[in-house]
């Protein structure tokens, strides 16, 4: 019964404290526009947080990495930078050929140059009269008709001589 007689006592030492301001009711809450702004702005802000707080989730998902992800970047790295290799290396070998064409198309150039340069020596220091009169001291002769001996070639330009030509 003491345990009764304390709770009783607690209950009478609490004070409220209550008191009216004049003869009116007064108004727990506002008007409706004043209750609807408030509503407004209490389900503004909770959709404001609602908001932060799937933007603060989705920036974790971000950053954290997924496997696949990461093994398909990698393997597009390798085959990116193997066909950059690759494209240069070709690169590199088209640039090597045609320096190495044009050194040669210059080396052609040059020796017909000295093929045509020795061919006119030779035109010019041979005196053909000289080598006519020369033939004829030594006994040789214009071929008749019945020496001369023509032969058809086909598909060739030139022909090989395998055994001596018989005489008619």
């Amino acid at each position: 019964m003491g345990s009764k007689s304390a709770r009783n006592r607690h209950r009478s030492e609490i004070k409220t404290n209550y008191y009216v301001d004049g003869n009116t009711v007064r108004r727990l809450e506002g008007e409706p526009e004043e209750r609807r702004r408030r509503q407004l702005e209490k389900e503004q802000e909770q959709l404001k947080r609602r908001r932060r707080h799937a933007a603060k989730r989705n920036r974790e998902r971000e950053m954290r990495v997924n496997f696949g992800y990461l093994l398909f970047c990698t393997m597009a790295i390798v085959l990116i930078s193997g066909v950059c290799v690759t494209y240069i290396r070709l690169q590199s070998d088209i640039i090597n050929k045609t320096k190495s064409i044009s050194k040669l198309e210059s080396q052609i150039v040059d020796l017909r140059a000295d093929n045509d340069a020795a061919m006119k020596r030779l035109e010019l220091s041979t005196d053909l009269s000289a080598v006519k009169q020369k033939a004829l001291e030594f006994g040789m002769r214009y071929a008749g008709k019945d020496q001369i001996v023509y032969y058809h070639i086909e598909n060739n330009d030139f022909m090989n001589q395998y055994s001596d030509i018989p005489e008619k």
